[in-house]
């Protein structure tokens, strides 16, 4: 699984959860100064990922005014661009003077060298924070860091790509290696990049590196969706994000494999978790392999014997429990 550590405010007395609470922040994102109405007994919970030098951290807590001032920015300063996807609860953030509410689904983005202040009411708030070193994220030509978007909405376009993501990411740590985290760091940073340019309306303002990441993501998301569909080709795909075929082709040439082979491996590889699913020995292996977009069950056995040297039926026989004990 990835790299996780895990805080809990209820792990230290009483008298110094808020305390505690505050320092955590400041390791995750920038020192900071908090005051909280439940501060006889905070409770607050955060969670770590470590993606190679980006920091991904869910977190819920109750009430809080929380500051980062002039004077914290000038004794430390980090220097980090810091996301934050909230998902449950409302909070207002300021910032040079101006407040504004974010509710679940908005995206608040800041920079560590900013002050600002946030304040959340008494019912809890969970959010998903992200820290990205500034110097690995150039902003583009016509965006500053004073002219950051402070809020941006996650529920279409990059935004909802970049909420997804999280979401995945974050919802189950342990389906991932520990040598994954470095790789999604960059897919994270490419998307936040593609969010920055999507804000000043201008994709030749993105590098064409994080630019093609980006898209070559969502065309993957797209066809992870759609794995199902025995009518999901390379053609559909280019034509689902408005692109020519040969401009999809040129995208994975940045990949192992293919288009049709992608997709081909990631239909074998959900294939592979039904066989093995003991709730559904009784489901026929051909419902099986129409379920994940093989229109022909010869078809489906010629290609899970080609990638994993055995069949379908031999595969599942092998997965069994009690074929698992007997080999033991």
């Amino acid at each position: 699984m990835l790299k996780e550590t895990v805080f809990r405010s209820e792990d230290v007395p009483v008298g110094d959860r808020l305390a505690y609470w505050a320092e955590c922040v400041g390791r995750t994102h920038a020192p900071v100064r908090m005051s909280s109405e439940h501060a006889h007994d905070f409770r607050a919970t955060q969670r770590v990922l470590d993606l190679g030098p980006v920091t991904v951290w869910p977190a819920t807590f109750q009430q809080l005014r929380t500051q980062r001032t002039p004077k914290l920015i000038r004794r430390s300063d980090p220097e980090v661009y810091h996301v934050s996807l909230i998902t449950e609860g409302t909070a207002v953030i300021d910032w040079a003077g101006h407040g504004t509410t974010y509710h679940p689904s908005d995206l608040h983005i800041n920079d560590s060298s900013v002050p600002w202040e946030l304040r959340t009411d008494d019912a809890p708030v969970t959010a998903v924070g992200i820290e990205i070193p500034r110097a690995l994220l150039p902003l583009p030509p016509t965006m500053t860091e004073r002219a950051l978007p402070r809020r941006m909405s996650s529920q279409d376009g990059i935004g909802g790509l970049l909420a997804q993501f999280l979401r995945q990411v974050t919802a189950d740590a342990s389906s991932f290696q520990p040598t994954d985290g470095g790789r999604l760091g960059e897919v994270l940073i490419d998307l936040v990049a593609a969010l920055f340019a999507h804000a000043v309306d201008s994709d030749e303002a993105l590098p064409s590196e994080p630019r093609r990441r980006a898209l070559t993501l969502s065309v993957q998301q797209f066809a992870l969706a759609h794995l199902h569909d025995p009518e999901l080709t390379p053609s559909a795909l280019a034509a689902a994000h408005h692109i020519s075929v040969a401009y999809l082709h040129r995208l994975f040439q940045h990949e192992e494999r293919t288009v049709a082979a992608w997709i081909r491996l990631r239909r074998l590889e959900a294939a592979c978790r039904d066989l093995a699913d003991p709730s559904l020995h009784s489901t026929p292996i051909h419902t099986i392999a129409r379920r994940w977009g093989f229109r022909r069950a010869s078809d489906f056995s010629r290609a899970f014997r080609a990638a994993y040297g055995t069949s379908p039926k031999d595969y599942r026989g092998q997965a069994r429990p009690e074929a698992r004990l007997a080999d033991n």
